[in-house]
């Protein structure tokens, strides 16, 4: 295994900004991050498809259009995880009369199902089509530290559990290793004449993912699902993500 030099700066990255977004998560006493954790994603210049938080009907509107259509909106709350399970996804909205409706709707019919559910607001994200979806993350382990994790994303991750570990931090060779050693990789391959997904852009997120968690041990869990990766050249972009903080 190649040694991976953590004392060097990794090009492109922000440790700064990153430091100031869990800082300010400590402050408010929040161990669980979503939305606002996509400014670790940037920091360490992980790709992220075009995201924007609203708090009103009108946020919302003027944050579409700025973003683009189509366009995914979900709601946020710190107490829904599985936003689908509540009705807090609205996709493939077309124009600033759906936004506005998909909001209204949000805010109107959540509270019913979950009253405990404190609402902050929607997240509008620009929404990718002809991807495939795949999951990175790390879970903290008691003996080895920061575990990496990857496979199929999405409902697959769940369903098949088809996931690689490694132990952070990884070089090239090994997280190109956790890419083509699950089973289902041949759908990234490009199976039955489909054509090949971009395996670089994986290769070059995990070591990213691998080199934040080492730079911030105190991050117990971390994931990115999905990941929308494109075809071969076209890169990878996280659409949604989670971020939990160990207890002090």
């Amino acid at each position: 295994m190649k040694q991976v030099d953590l004392s060097r700066p990794e090009s492109g990255s922000d440790r700064v900004l990153a430091t100031e977004i869990l800082k300010a998560a400590r402050v408010a006493e929040r161990r669980t991050l979503g939305l606002e954790s996509f400014g670790i994603l940037k920091a360490y210049g992980i790709s992220a498809v075009k995201t924007a938080f609203a708090k009103t009907e009108e946020e919302a509107f003027k944050a579409a259009e700025e973003i683009g259509y189509p366009l995914v909106m979900k709601v946020v709350s710190p107490q829904i995880s599985h936003k689908s399970d509540v009705g807090g996804i609205r996709l493939s909205l077309q124009n600033g009369d759906e936004v506005k409706a998909a909001y209204r709707e949000i805010m109107e019919k959540i509270p019913k199902k979950r009253p405990d559910a404190s609402l902050e607001g929607v997240q509008l994200q620009q929404m990718l089509s002809g991807g495939k979806e795949v999951i990175i993350g790390m879970i903290h382990d008691p003996t080895f530290g920061p575990m990496l994790m990857f496979g199929l994303g999405g409902v697959y991750v769940e369903i098949l559990k088809d996931v690689r570990f490694a132990i952070a931090p990884v070089d090239e060779d090994e997280a190109r290793e956790m890419i083509t050693g699950i089973k289902t990789y041949p759908v990234l391959a490009g199976a039955r004449g489909a054509k090949p997904s971009d395996i670089d852009a994986l290769v070059d997120t995990i070591l990213k993912v691998s080199r934040l968690v080492c730079d911030f041990p105190e991050i117990e869990e971390f994931e990115i699902n999905p990941m929308m990766v494109l075809e071969e050249g076209k890169g990878a972009f996280a659409v949604d993500m989670r971020l939990t903080l160990k207890i002090n």
